[in-house]
């Protein structure tokens, strides 16, 4: 099951679960739009895999499967580490 990380570990946006602007790696890293297409050409900067959108989970499934709080952020920046 997804973690549904709650931030972008570029900028620390908030990025509910129910948000259609997150997007992920296949590890789970977690970016917002403009962080992955402005800064990081649709890449990861942490394992340099494709970034796709983050499926939403419903309301009425987040009581039982609650989303992540813990909050993932590159201190150092986030550029694209693989070219």
């Amino acid at each position: 099951m997804l973690e549904m990380r709650p931030n972008c570990e570029c900028c620390d946006r908030d990025l509910p679960p129910s948000d259609m602007g997150a997007l992920i790696c296949s590890f789970e890293c977690t970016f917002c739009v403009s962080c992955a297409e402005n800064r990081l050409g649709g890449r990861c900067p942490n394992c340099g895999g494709n970034l796709v959108a983050r499926p939403t989970r419903a309301d009425h499934f987040l009581e039982k499967s609650p989303a992540s709080t813990t909050r993932v952020l590159k201190p150092e920046g986030c550029a694209p580490s693989f070219g």
